[in-house]
Protein backbone atom coordinates (compact mmCIF):
# COMPACT_ATOMS: atom_id res chain seq x y z
CA UNK A 1 0.00 0.00 0.00
CA UNK A 2 1.01 3.35 -0.17
CA UNK A 3 -0.15 7.17 0.22
CA UNK A 4 -1.47 9.34 -2.68
CA UNK A 5 -3.45 12.66 -1.35
CA UNK A 6 -5.07 11.33 1.44
CA UNK A 7 -6.36 7.83 -0.13
CA UNK A 8 -4.50 4.42 -0.04
CA UNK A 9 -3.70 2.77 -2.44
CA UNK A 10 -4.26 -1.11 -2.21
CA UNK A 11 -3.18 -3.80 -4.11
CA UNK A 12 -5.51 -4.07 -7.01
CA UNK A 13 -8.54 -1.12 -6.66
CA UNK A 14 -10.34 -0.51 -9.61
CA UNK A 15 -8.26 0.40 -12.45
CA UNK A 16 -10.62 3.30 -13.84
CA UNK A 17 -11.25 5.76 -10.88
CA UNK A 18 -12.49 8.96 -13.27
CA UNK A 19 -15.94 7.41 -14.19
CA UNK A 20 -18.17 4.01 -12.86
CA UNK A 21 -17.42 1.47 -15.07
CA UNK A 22 -19.10 -2.07 -15.88
CA UNK A 23 -19.30 -4.86 -17.94
CA UNK A 24 -15.57 -5.38 -19.26
CA UNK A 25 -14.52 -6.03 -23.10
CA UNK A 26 -10.79 -6.32 -23.49
CA UNK A 27 -9.20 -6.88 -26.69
CA UNK A 28 -6.04 -7.12 -27.50
CA UNK A 29 -4.74 -5.59 -31.12
CA UNK A 30 -1.79 -3.99 -32.51
CA UNK A 31 0.12 -4.75 -29.63
CA UNK A 32 -2.09 -2.61 -26.91
CA UNK A 33 -5.15 -3.53 -24.70
CA UNK A 34 -8.23 -2.30 -25.46
CA UNK A 35 -10.55 -2.38 -22.94
CA UNK A 36 -14.28 -1.14 -23.99
CA UNK A 37 -16.81 -0.55 -20.72
CA UNK A 38 -20.41 0.16 -20.22
CA UNK A 39 -20.81 3.35 -17.72
CA UNK A 40 -22.85 4.06 -14.69
CA UNK A 41 -23.78 7.33 -13.83
CA UNK A 42 -22.49 9.16 -11.08
CA UNK A 43 -26.19 9.09 -9.61
CA UNK A 44 -27.08 5.85 -10.84
CA UNK A 45 -29.32 4.29 -8.07
CA UNK A 46 -30.68 1.09 -10.42
CA UNK A 47 -29.01 0.89 -14.16
CA UNK A 48 -28.58 3.72 -15.48
CA UNK A 49 -26.25 3.60 -18.28
CA UNK A 50 -26.35 5.78 -21.71
CA UNK A 51 -22.90 5.03 -23.19
CA UNK A 52 -19.94 2.69 -23.92
CA UNK A 53 -16.43 4.12 -23.12
CA UNK A 54 -12.93 2.90 -23.88
CA UNK A 55 -9.50 2.92 -22.31
CA UNK A 56 -6.18 1.45 -23.84
CA UNK A 57 -2.83 0.44 -21.64
CA UNK A 58 0.24 -1.51 -23.13
CA UNK A 59 1.19 -1.76 -19.17
CA UNK A 60 -2.09 -3.06 -17.08
CA UNK A 61 -1.45 -0.38 -14.81
CA UNK A 62 -1.92 2.85 -16.31
CA UNK A 63 -4.68 3.27 -18.51
CA UNK A 64 -5.67 5.66 -20.78
CA UNK A 65 -8.75 7.64 -21.36
CA UNK A 66 -10.38 8.19 -25.23
CA UNK A 67 -14.49 8.71 -23.54
CA UNK A 68 -17.12 7.83 -25.53
CA UNK A 69 -17.00 5.13 -28.08
CA UNK A 70 -20.67 4.59 -28.95
CA UNK A 71 -24.46 5.38 -27.06
CA UNK A 72 -27.82 4.12 -27.20
CA UNK A 73 -28.74 6.79 -29.54
CA UNK A 74 -26.14 5.55 -32.40
CA UNK A 75 -28.99 2.79 -32.58
CA UNK A 76 -31.80 4.63 -34.34
CA UNK A 77 -34.53 2.36 -33.71
CA UNK A 78 -33.67 1.96 -29.41
CA UNK A 79 -36.92 2.60 -27.92
CA UNK A 80 -35.32 4.29 -24.72
CA UNK A 81 -32.12 6.38 -23.95
CA UNK A 82 -30.91 4.09 -20.98
CA UNK A 83 -29.72 0.66 -21.58
CA UNK A 84 -26.51 0.71 -22.82
CA UNK A 85 -25.54 -2.90 -21.39
CA UNK A 86 -22.86 -5.11 -22.25
CA UNK A 87 -20.67 -5.29 -25.36
CA UNK A 88 -17.92 -6.74 -26.90
CA UNK A 89 -15.62 -5.60 -30.12
CA UNK A 90 -13.80 -8.10 -32.26
CA UNK A 91 -11.90 -7.42 -34.95
CA UNK A 92 -11.90 -8.88 -38.48
CA UNK A 93 -10.44 -8.15 -41.96
CA UNK A 94 -9.39 -4.78 -41.17
CA UNK A 95 -13.01 -3.62 -39.43
CA UNK A 96 -14.40 -3.32 -36.05
CA UNK A 97 -17.37 -4.84 -34.79
CA UNK A 98 -18.95 -3.79 -31.80
CA UNK A 99 -22.09 -5.95 -30.65
CA UNK A 100 -23.98 -4.18 -27.90
CA UNK A 101 -26.94 -5.04 -25.67
CA UNK A 102 -29.96 -2.33 -26.68
CA UNK A 103 -31.10 -3.12 -23.01
CA UNK A 104 -35.26 -3.72 -24.00
CA UNK A 105 -34.51 -3.95 -27.68
CA UNK A 106 -32.41 -6.84 -28.08
CA UNK A 107 -28.64 -6.80 -29.31
CA UNK A 108 -27.09 -4.43 -32.39
CA UNK A 109 -24.16 -4.52 -34.07
CA UNK A 110 -21.91 -1.60 -34.60
CA UNK A 111 -18.89 -1.02 -36.97
CA UNK A 112 -15.76 0.80 -37.67
CA UNK A 113 -12.60 0.98 -39.31
CA UNK A 114 -10.90 2.19 -36.35
CA UNK A 115 -10.94 -0.01 -32.58
CA UNK A 116 -10.83 4.03 -31.67
CA UNK A 117 -14.44 4.27 -33.60
CA UNK A 118 -16.65 6.14 -34.64
CA UNK A 119 -18.93 2.99 -35.14
CA UNK A 120 -22.09 3.00 -37.06
CA UNK A 121 -25.16 1.20 -37.49
CA UNK A 122 -24.82 -0.56 -40.68
CA UNK A 123 -27.84 -2.72 -40.58
CA UNK A 124 -30.75 -0.41 -39.05
CA UNK A 125 -32.37 -3.39 -36.53
CA UNK A 126 -31.07 -5.75 -34.29
CA UNK A 127 -29.33 -7.86 -34.55
CA UNK A 128 -30.88 -10.67 -31.84
CA UNK A 129 -34.15 -9.60 -30.54
CA UNK A 130 -36.40 -12.41 -29.29
CA UNK A 131 -39.40 -10.30 -28.31
CA UNK A 132 -41.09 -10.75 -25.20
CA UNK A 133 -38.23 -13.22 -23.81
CA UNK A 134 -36.20 -10.76 -22.23
CA UNK A 135 -33.39 -13.07 -22.29
CA UNK A 136 -31.11 -11.58 -25.24
CA UNK A 137 -28.29 -9.36 -23.12
CA UNK A 138 -24.97 -9.62 -22.67
CA UNK A 139 -23.46 -10.76 -26.27
CA UNK A 140 -19.86 -12.51 -26.46
CA UNK A 141 -18.49 -12.86 -30.07
CA UNK A 142 -15.22 -14.92 -30.94
CA UNK A 143 -13.69 -16.16 -34.46
CA UNK A 144 -12.67 -19.66 -34.60
CA UNK A 145 -9.53 -21.31 -36.40
CA UNK A 146 -11.43 -21.71 -39.26
CA UNK A 147 -12.91 -18.63 -40.06
CA UNK A 148 -16.29 -19.49 -38.55
CA UNK A 149 -17.54 -16.97 -36.08
CA UNK A 150 -19.98 -17.30 -32.82
CA UNK A 151 -22.26 -15.51 -30.74
CA UNK A 152 -23.41 -16.49 -27.40
CA UNK A 153 -25.37 -14.37 -25.12
CA UNK A 154 -28.46 -14.76 -22.76
CA UNK A 155 -29.91 -14.22 -19.42
CA UNK A 156 -30.81 -16.80 -17.70
CA UNK A 157 -30.60 -18.88 -20.88
CA UNK A 158 -27.70 -19.46 -23.44
CA UNK A 159 -28.14 -19.21 -26.25
CA UNK A 160 -25.84 -18.59 -29.51
CA UNK A 161 -26.30 -17.95 -33.68
CA UNK A 162 -23.32 -18.73 -35.72
CA UNK A 163 -22.32 -15.38 -37.71
CA UNK A 164 -21.72 -14.89 -41.42
CA UNK A 165 -18.51 -13.71 -42.49
CA UNK A 166 -19.83 -10.35 -42.80
CA UNK A 167 -19.98 -10.39 -39.48
CA UNK A 168 -23.56 -8.05 -39.45
CA UNK A 169 -25.57 -11.38 -39.90
CA UNK A 170 -25.83 -14.69 -39.20
CA UNK A 171 -27.36 -18.27 -41.16
CA UNK A 172 -28.87 -21.16 -39.37
CA UNK A 173 -30.98 -19.98 -36.44
CA UNK A 174 -30.84 -19.16 -33.16
CA UNK A 175 -29.89 -21.98 -30.96
CA UNK A 176 -30.95 -22.38 -27.44
CA UNK A 177 -28.70 -23.85 -24.92
CA UNK A 178 -30.69 -23.55 -22.06
CA UNK A 179 -29.00 -23.23 -18.39
CA UNK A 180 -25.86 -24.60 -17.71
CA UNK A 181 -25.03 -25.33 -13.57
CA UNK A 182 -24.14 -21.86 -11.76
CA UNK A 183 -24.59 -19.74 -14.96
CA UNK A 184 -26.50 -16.73 -14.59
CA UNK A 185 -25.32 -14.52 -17.60
CA UNK A 186 -22.22 -12.28 -18.64
CA UNK A 187 -20.52 -14.89 -21.32
CA UNK A 188 -17.25 -14.63 -22.31
CA UNK A 189 -16.27 -16.99 -25.24
CA UNK A 190 -12.94 -18.18 -26.00
CA UNK A 191 -10.46 -20.94 -27.35
CA UNK A 192 -6.53 -21.04 -26.12
CA UNK A 193 -4.46 -24.33 -26.62
CA UNK A 194 -7.73 -26.61 -28.48
CA UNK A 195 -9.90 -25.78 -25.67
CA UNK A 196 -13.06 -24.07 -25.95
CA UNK A 197 -14.43 -21.61 -22.73
CA UNK A 198 -17.23 -20.32 -21.78
CA UNK A 199 -16.55 -17.63 -18.26
CA UNK A 200 -19.22 -16.08 -16.90
CA UNK A 201 -21.11 -14.91 -13.96
CA UNK A 202 -22.06 -17.30 -11.51
CA UNK A 203 -24.26 -17.66 -8.52
CA UNK A 204 -26.37 -15.11 -6.98
CA UNK A 205 -26.17 -13.47 -5.30
CA UNK A 206 -23.23 -12.15 -5.10
CA UNK A 207 -21.75 -13.41 -8.20
CA UNK A 208 -18.72 -14.64 -8.88
CA UNK A 209 -17.16 -15.81 -12.08
CA UNK A 210 -17.78 -19.35 -12.87
CA UNK A 211 -16.21 -21.30 -16.18
CA UNK A 212 -17.04 -24.03 -18.36
CA UNK A 213 -15.14 -25.86 -21.04
CA UNK A 214 -15.89 -28.26 -24.44
CA UNK A 215 -13.87 -29.58 -27.04
CA UNK A 216 -16.26 -27.74 -29.71
CA UNK A 217 -17.89 -24.23 -30.05
CA UNK A 218 -20.84 -25.26 -30.07
CA UNK A 219 -20.32 -27.89 -26.81
CA UNK A 220 -21.83 -29.65 -24.97
CA UNK A 221 -20.08 -27.48 -22.05
CA UNK A 222 -19.00 -29.29 -18.93
CA UNK A 223 -18.96 -26.59 -16.18
CA UNK A 224 -15.78 -27.11 -13.91
CA UNK A 225 -15.86 -24.51 -11.19
CA UNK A 226 -14.95 -20.76 -10.43
CA UNK A 227 -12.19 -18.47 -11.51
CA UNK A 228 -13.33 -15.95 -8.77
CA UNK A 229 -15.81 -17.25 -5.87
CA UNK A 230 -18.49 -14.93 -5.05
CA UNK A 231 -17.83 -12.56 -2.30
CA UNK A 232 -19.85 -10.30 -0.34
CA UNK A 233 -17.36 -7.47 -1.23
CA UNK A 234 -19.01 -7.28 -4.69
CA UNK A 235 -22.52 -8.58 -5.76
CA UNK A 236 -22.55 -8.74 -9.55
CA UNK A 237 -19.93 -9.89 -12.27
CA UNK A 238 -19.40 -9.85 -15.62
CA UNK A 239 -15.85 -11.31 -17.29
CA UNK A 240 -13.55 -10.51 -19.69
CA UNK A 241 -10.33 -13.06 -20.48
CA UNK A 242 -7.52 -12.16 -22.60
CA UNK A 243 -3.77 -13.44 -23.38
CA UNK A 244 -1.37 -10.21 -23.04
CA UNK A 245 2.41 -10.13 -23.48
CA UNK A 246 2.66 -13.24 -22.12
CA UNK A 247 0.47 -13.60 -19.02
CA UNK A 248 -3.54 -14.22 -18.76
CA UNK A 249 -5.95 -11.86 -17.35
CA UNK A 250 -9.07 -11.58 -16.15
CA UNK A 251 -11.40 -8.60 -15.52
CA UNK A 252 -14.35 -8.07 -14.12
CA UNK A 253 -16.37 -5.75 -11.62
CA UNK A 254 -17.62 -4.88 -8.24
CA UNK A 255 -18.38 -1.69 -6.23
CA UNK A 256 -15.27 -0.99 -4.33
CA UNK A 257 -14.71 2.25 -6.05
CA UNK A 258 -18.24 3.12 -4.97
CA UNK A 259 -17.35 1.86 -1.50
CA UNK A 260 -14.47 4.49 -0.91
CA UNK A 261 -17.47 7.04 -0.69
CA UNK A 262 -20.40 5.11 1.02
CA UNK A 263 -21.68 1.56 2.30
CA UNK A 264 -24.96 1.65 0.98
CA UNK A 265 -25.38 -0.10 -2.63
CA UNK A 266 -25.85 1.39 -5.64
CA UNK A 267 -25.44 0.07 -9.00
CA UNK A 268 -22.06 2.16 -9.70
CA UNK A 269 -19.84 -0.27 -10.81
CA UNK A 270 -16.08 -0.53 -11.62
CA UNK A 271 -14.01 -2.35 -13.50
CA UNK A 272 -10.83 -4.41 -11.80
CA UNK A 273 -8.30 -7.13 -13.13
CA UNK A 274 -6.01 -9.82 -12.25
CA UNK A 275 -3.72 -12.45 -13.44
CA UNK A 276 -4.95 -15.96 -14.08
CA UNK A 277 -2.90 -18.83 -14.45
CA UNK A 278 -4.25 -22.41 -16.75
CA UNK A 279 -3.17 -26.00 -15.44
CA UNK A 280 -1.99 -28.12 -17.51
CA UNK A 281 -4.71 -30.05 -18.68
CA UNK A 282 -6.26 -26.47 -19.40
CA UNK A 283 -8.40 -25.89 -16.33
CA UNK A 284 -7.86 -22.97 -14.71
CA UNK A 285 -6.47 -22.18 -11.35
CA UNK A 286 -8.80 -20.02 -8.77
CA UNK A 287 -8.04 -16.16 -8.44
CA UNK A 288 -8.45 -14.46 -5.01
CA UNK A 289 -10.41 -11.76 -4.84
CA UNK A 290 -9.73 -8.64 -6.82
CA UNK A 291 -7.88 -6.20 -3.61
CA UNK A 292 -6.22 -9.30 -2.39
CA UNK A 293 -3.75 -9.50 -5.50
CA UNK A 294 -1.71 -7.09 -7.08
CA UNK A 295 -1.16 -6.77 -10.94
CA UNK A 296 2.69 -5.94 -11.79
CA UNK A 297 3.96 -3.92 -14.72
CA UNK A 298 4.35 -5.39 -17.43
CA UNK A 299 6.47 -2.70 -18.94
CA UNK A 300 8.12 0.69 -17.38
CA UNK A 301 6.27 4.10 -18.84
CA UNK A 302 8.27 6.54 -20.75
CA UNK A 303 7.96 10.04 -19.58
CA UNK A 304 9.76 11.95 -22.25
CA UNK A 305 7.19 11.82 -24.69
CA UNK A 306 3.51 14.09 -25.33
CA UNK A 307 1.37 12.36 -22.41
CA UNK A 308 -2.30 12.62 -22.48
CA UNK A 309 -2.94 13.60 -18.90
CA UNK A 310 -6.18 11.37 -18.64
CA UNK A 311 -3.28 8.55 -18.08
CA UNK A 312 -3.21 6.70 -14.92
CA UNK A 313 -2.99 4.27 -12.34
CA UNK A 314 -4.95 6.65 -10.03
CA UNK A 315 -6.56 9.53 -9.90
CA UNK A 316 -10.07 9.01 -7.51
CA UNK A 317 -11.89 12.26 -7.68
CA UNK A 318 -10.66 13.56 -10.79
CA UNK A 319 -13.58 13.40 -13.85
CA UNK A 320 -12.39 13.27 -17.93
CA UNK A 321 -14.45 15.51 -20.29
CA UNK A 322 -13.98 15.85 -23.79
CA UNK A 323 -12.81 18.74 -25.75
CA UNK A 324 -14.05 20.26 -28.95
CA UNK A 325 -11.17 18.58 -31.13
CA UNK A 326 -12.53 15.31 -29.76
CA UNK A 327 -9.65 15.10 -27.26
CA UNK A 328 -9.62 14.00 -23.55
CA UNK A 329 -8.79 16.27 -20.52
CA UNK A 330 -8.34 15.46 -16.63
CA UNK A 331 -11.09 17.81 -14.77
CA UNK A 332 -12.98 18.56 -11.53
CA UNK A 333 -9.17 19.11 -9.77
CA UNK A 334 -9.58 20.02 -6.42
CA UNK A 335 -6.86 21.00 -3.63
CA UNK A 336 -5.51 17.90 -2.66
CA UNK A 337 -6.17 15.70 -5.27
CA UNK A 338 -3.75 13.26 -6.96
CA UNK A 339 -2.68 11.85 -10.13
CA UNK A 340 -0.75 8.91 -10.33
CA UNK A 341 1.48 7.40 -13.01
CA UNK A 342 3.07 3.78 -11.77
CA UNK A 343 6.64 3.26 -12.88
CA UNK A 344 7.55 5.68 -14.62
CA UNK A 345 11.62 5.23 -15.98
CA UNK A 346 13.42 8.70 -15.73
CA UNK A 347 16.66 6.95 -16.39
CA UNK A 348 20.09 7.34 -15.39
CA UNK A 349 20.38 10.95 -16.09
CA UNK A 350 17.11 12.21 -14.98
CA UNK A 351 14.61 14.45 -15.95
CA UNK A 352 15.88 18.10 -16.21
CA UNK A 353 12.04 19.92 -16.97
CA UNK A 354 8.67 19.36 -16.94
CA UNK A 355 5.94 20.70 -19.19
CA UNK A 356 2.37 20.75 -19.12
CA UNK A 357 -0.76 22.08 -21.47
CA UNK A 358 -3.50 23.46 -18.51
CA UNK A 359 -6.28 25.81 -18.34
CA UNK A 360 -6.91 27.85 -15.25
CA UNK A 361 -9.39 30.53 -14.13
CA UNK A 362 -7.41 31.80 -10.95
CA UNK A 363 -4.24 29.78 -11.07
CA UNK A 364 -2.88 26.74 -8.40
CA UNK A 365 0.36 24.63 -8.04
CA UNK A 366 1.12 21.68 -9.42
CA UNK A 367 3.66 19.67 -7.10
CA UNK A 368 5.45 16.73 -8.71
CA UNK A 369 6.38 14.18 -6.56
CA UNK A 370 8.20 10.32 -6.28
CA UNK A 371 6.48 7.34 -5.05
CA UNK A 372 3.80 8.97 -2.76
CA UNK A 373 2.11 12.42 -2.19
CA UNK A 374 4.68 12.51 1.16
CA UNK A 375 7.48 11.23 -0.96
CA UNK A 376 10.74 13.71 -2.82
CA UNK A 377 9.52 16.97 -4.43
CA UNK A 378 11.08 17.23 -7.15
CA UNK A 379 9.46 20.00 -8.72
CA UNK A 380 6.47 22.50 -8.24
CA UNK A 381 4.50 23.56 -11.76
CA UNK A 382 3.35 27.12 -11.03
CA UNK A 383 -0.20 27.50 -13.05
CA UNK A 384 -0.84 31.10 -13.83
CA UNK A 385 -4.31 31.94 -14.83
CA UNK A 386 -4.92 31.70 -18.51
CA UNK A 387 -8.08 33.77 -18.75
CA UNK A 388 -10.57 30.79 -18.93
CA UNK A 389 -10.78 26.89 -18.39
CA UNK A 390 -10.92 25.96 -22.34
CA UNK A 391 -8.22 28.80 -22.71
CA UNK A 392 -4.86 26.24 -22.43
CA UNK A 393 -1.76 27.34 -22.39
CA UNK A 394 1.71 25.25 -22.46
CA UNK A 395 3.90 26.46 -19.06
CA UNK A 396 6.75 24.74 -17.66
CA UNK A 397 9.41 24.19 -14.82
CA UNK A 398 12.51 23.00 -13.38
CA UNK A 399 12.94 19.19 -12.08
CA UNK A 400 15.71 17.98 -10.02
CA UNK A 401 15.88 14.31 -8.14
CA UNK A 402 14.02 12.55 -10.65
CA UNK A 403 16.57 9.51 -11.36
CA UNK A 404 15.60 5.63 -12.06
CA UNK A 405 12.13 4.18 -11.92
CA UNK A 406 9.93 5.45 -9.56
CA UNK A 407 5.46 5.76 -9.18
CA UNK A 408 4.87 9.75 -10.39
CA UNK A 409 2.73 11.77 -8.29
CA UNK A 410 1.28 15.27 -8.87
CA UNK A 411 -0.21 16.84 -6.03
CA UNK A 412 -2.82 19.60 -6.71
CA UNK A 413 -2.73 22.74 -4.39
CA UNK A 414 -5.02 25.83 -4.52
CA UNK A 415 -5.36 28.98 -2.44
CA UNK A 416 -6.61 29.11 0.98
CA UNK A 417 -10.03 30.94 -0.10
CA UNK A 418 -10.14 28.50 -4.03
CA UNK A 419 -10.27 25.02 -3.27
CA UNK A 420 -12.21 23.46 -6.23
CA UNK A 421 -12.15 23.38 -9.88
CA UNK A 422 -8.22 24.52 -10.13
CA UNK A 423 -7.50 23.78 -13.55
CA UNK A 424 -8.31 21.42 -16.75
CA UNK A 425 -4.92 19.35 -18.27
CA UNK A 426 -4.59 18.18 -21.55
CA UNK A 427 -1.05 16.83 -21.51
CA UNK A 428 2.11 16.76 -19.98
CA UNK A 429 5.78 15.86 -20.98
CA UNK A 430 9.53 15.22 -19.43
CA UNK A 431 12.52 16.71 -20.71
Amino acid sequence: MWLCGGATLRAQDPIIQTKYTADPAPMVYNDTVFLYTGHDEDDAYSFKMFDWQLYTSTDMVNWTDHGTVATTKTFPWREEQNGAWAMQVVERNGKFYMYCTVQGNGIGVLVSDSPYGPFKDPIGQPLVWQKGIGDDIDPTVFIDDDGQAYMYWGNPNLYYVKLNEDMISYSGGIVKIGKLKTYQEGPWFYKRNGHYYLAFASTCCPEGIGYAMSGSPTGPWDVKGYIMRPTERTRGNHPGIIDYKGKTYVFGQNNDLLFLDMKEHRERRSVSVAEMHYNPDGTIQEVPYFKDVKVEQIEHFNPYRRVEAETMAWGHGLKTARLDDGGIYVTAVDDGDSLVVRGVDFGKRGAKRFRACIASEQGCAVEIHLDSAGGPLVGTLEVKATGGMQTYKEMECRVKGAKGVHDLVFLFKGSSSVGKDLMNWDYWCFN
